[in-house]
């Protein structure tokens, strides 16, 4: 079981807003990490808690395929990434890396930054203010 503090964004978040293009040169993904979405939540990175939970509408990780937007959530200690959909690429590199992500139609219409959500893989059930939202089991 996954717990922790929701941040929301919207629709169409792409790997830019994730981690702007002048960061990828830094020579750590530690120095990188200090960025994320810095261009749309300046407060992101000083106030964000490891094991908080990512929620987003529609498209999230769309843009070029850098694999530093998927590679710098989970080092800043992103739990999961719930969204309504994925962009394809981030979808594939957030896989291959070991980033939980979850599609949930309609949750991101429900749910506000700070609230508390808990996650069961196990079950494929969200809880959040009393409401319980189902997705996929993940495989074995």
């Amino acid at each position: 079981m996954i717990k922790g503090n929701v941040w929301k964004f919207g629709n169409n978040v792409d790997t830019d807003q994730i981690i702007a293009s002048q960061y990828l040169l830094l020579p750590t993904v530690e120095e990188m990490q200090q960025h994320v979405f810095e261009s749309v939540r300046s407060d992101f990175s000083q106030s964000f808690k490891v094991g908080d939970i990512v929620v987003a509408g529609s498209n999230f990780g769309c843009g070029s395929s850098r694999e530093q937007a998927p590679l710098v959530l989970k080092n800043l200690g992103v739990s999961v990434v719930v969204a309504k959909s994925f962009a394809r690429i981030f979808f594939r590199n957030s896989i291959n890396i070991g980033l939980p992500l979850v599609l949930c139609e309609g949750i991101s219409d429900d749910i506000a930054d700070e609230d508390v959500m808990e996650i069961s893989f196990e079950t494929g059930e969200i809880f959040c203010k009393g409401q319980v939202y189902l997705f996929s089991k993940f495989p074995g």
